[in-house]
């Protein structure tokens, strides 16, 4: 049985990582923002490049449904990133009337290259860490992902 002060510590705990969370999440949607800005993207341009390296090659369609971009929105962001050289479209390796959108990976190099900084910054970081609170960080990290995909897909 746990002790009514235990359990307070576990909530205020809980509660706290929840918010530093939030608090993770602005930072980085302000660096992403800046990151934007550099490479002359908009912010939405930056993610729906960032899922496409992330997950690979994808029709407009799953795109769209995987970001939550409303496909007409949609079609000015791939127009933008296709002029500026950040994507091409392919034929489709099975159904040649479907396009894949594929981004171009020297581009993709400019991007990493503005987050050299916050990688480093991370490494430092995760080398205060043994082995086990890594394991722990990563499946945390996982979890959490997946509860935010299923909400997000929750909300269509």
């Amino acid at each position: 049985m746990t002790s009514p002060s235990a359990s307070r510590e576990r909530r205020r705990l809980a509660a706290e990582a929840k918010a530093t969370l939030r608090e993770l999440r602005i930072e980085l949607a302000l660096l992403n923002h800046r990151i934007s800005g550099l490479a002359r993207l908009r912010d939405v341009d930056l993610d729906c490049l960032d899922v496409l390296v992330r997950q690979g090659s994808m029709t407009p369609t799953e795109l769209a449904r995987r970001t939550g971009v409303h496909p007409a929105t949609l079609t000015g962001v791939l127009a933008r990133l296709e002029t500026a050289g950040w994507l091409v479209r392919a034929r489709g390796e099975h159904d040649r009337r479907s396009v894949e959108l594929c981004p171009v990976p020297e581009r993709v190099r400019e991007i990493f290259g503005h987050y050299a900084g916050m990688n480093a910054a991370l490494d430092q970081i995760l080398d205060d860490y043994s082995a086990e609170d890594l394991g722990v960080i990563v499946d945390f990290l996982q979890k959490s992902s997946a509860a935010g995909r299923r909400e997000t897909e929750a909300l269509d």
